[in-house]
């Protein structure tokens, strides 16, 4: 007798914690927009880097992959994590591939180390920091979001100080402009 209580006891405990389960893992009202939904995507691919940067536009649903990666794989990473989110009907992937070339990533390694060490490490923090250097063929590109006119032209300064750069091309942009 005791034992079919405890039995009945453990199928209602489970019954209801499978209701709650439920309540909880129901997927909430979908309240944000396209664009919210392909720049989580993005932010979420587990191999985008510091050297990689990635931009969107959204066309209605049809989505525009711009940017430039350091391996092919990451190309098609971007565009089958885009193709899957809700609302997407077509993704245009224009994303370049840059060269594969071990110059390249000596310059990206040494890029790192003189922007990110000294009065700008604090950008060097979190797992998507806000600089990206992209090189190709011996060019940097300096990419992302700086606090202000200061810390754009000091990155500048020390990208532009690294050994083998042919040129640095500072296209970040002040917080809050």
């Amino acid at each position: 007798m005791k034992t079919a209580n405890r039995m009945k006891l453990a199928a209602m405990v489970m019954t209801a914690g499978l209701i709650g389960a439920t309540a909880v893992w129901a997927k909430p009202p979908v309240t944000q927009t396209l664009e919210d939904r392909v720049r989580h995507e993005l932010r979420m691919l587990p191999r985008y880097t510091i050297f990689d940067d990635l931009s969107f536009r959204v066309d209605g649903n049809v989505v525009t992959l711009f940017g430039q990666v350091t391996q092919p794989y990451k190309k098609s990473d971007a565009e089958n994590a885009v193709k899957h989110v809700e609302g997407v009907a077509r993704v245009d992937d224009q994303i370049e591939v840059l060269p594969l070339s071990p110059m390249d990533d000596g310059i990206r390694l040494r890029e790192y180390r003189a922007i990110f060490s000294g009065p700008l490490y604090r950008y060097a923090m979190g797992a998507i920091p806000p600089i990206h250097i992209i090189v190709k063929n011996g060019n940097v590109k300096l990419v992302g979001v700086v606090a202000n006119k200061m810390d754009s032209q000091i990155a500048y300064m020390r990208a532009n100080g690294v050994p083998g750069v042919f040129s640095v091309d500072n296209q970040l942009q002040i917080e809050n402009k």
